[in-house]
């Protein structure tokens, strides 16, 4: 089921989320009635409605439209909260908003062992206000969908400097020759894994710029978001990277261990 504001959605009232496509979500894995990181969900959708409505959002009360929708049902689900204005015109999109909250579920995997290492294609892009998690997806699938197309299975943004940023809908991090996780310093979604990892997980972790160089030089490289946890990235174009690697293991090992908070 699908609801708006903790009521069954109308039709109607998704028109001007489908033909605006403006707002902003989150999405996370509920198990058991429980979420890794469910303050840092609850914070990035209080901050994005600020910058995207100019409007207050009430975390309790998004924790009590996801609890509406899920329940105390068992087993894994992806929830995503969507927050969007039923009432918004294309025409005047500075009126005063009413965001609601919007929460659909679909089924998540087990979580039962680490998914395949990805390969992924390099292409230039920049999203538009990259520290916000907005619906506009548009440019993400063009090139996800290029990249598949390709004979890849997703996309790895640089920016028109050539620096690595971030995947279509993940961060990316690396391990240097010497066990040290670099996390790319560029203009990126800052992902609730990834802030989980950045404070839970063991060893030395630094940012800097990825170049093409500094690329090359990296033995191992992981993507991270709330569906796939921590995943490994066996290349990036043609440059092959170590796929059962230590320090990616005990990052997912990390990931694991985080308490989940109770919705």
């Amino acid at each position: 089921m699908t609801t708006l504001n903790g009521s069954p959605v109308a039709v109607a009232d998704l028109q001007a989320l489908a033909l605006t496509n403006y707002g902003h979500f989150t999405s996370m894995v509920v198990e058991d009635g429980a979420v890794r990181g469910l303050a840092l969900h609850l914070d990035r959708l209080v901050g994005d409605c600020r910058t995207v409505f100019g409007a207050e959002l009430d975390p309790e009360w998004v924790r009590e439209c996801v609890r509406r929708e899920v329940g105390g049902r068992a087993g894994r689900r992806t929830v995503r909260v969507t927050v969007f204005d039923p009432g918004l015109e294309l025409a005047a999109p500075d009126r005063a908003a009413r965001p609601g909250v919007l929460v659909t579920t679909r089924p998540a995997g087990d979580g039962a062992g680490p998914l395949p290492a990805l390969r992924v294609q390099r292409l230039t892009y920049h999203r538009d206000a990259p520290t916000v998690k907005h619906v506009a997806l548009f440019g993400q699938l063009r090139l996800r969908r290029a990249a598949r197309l390709a004979g890849f299975d997703d996309v790895l943004f640089t920016g028109a400097d050539g620096l690595v940023s971030e995947g279509c809908t993940w961060n990316i991090g690396f391990v240097d020759a010497a066990g040290t996780v670099v996390w790319p310093k560029a203009d990126v979604l800052p992902g609730v894994t990834m802030r989980l990892l950045r404070s839970a997980a063991p060893g030395g972790q630094v940012s800097a710029p990825v170049t093409d160089g500094l690329l090359r030089s990296m033995r191992a490289a992981f993507a991270t978001n709330t569906a796939i946890g921590v995943r490994s990235v066996g290349s990036v174009d043609e440059i092959a990277f170590r796929t059962d690697d230590p320090v990616v293991t005990a990052l997912r090992e990390a990931y694991a261990g985080v308490a989940p908070e109770r919705l």
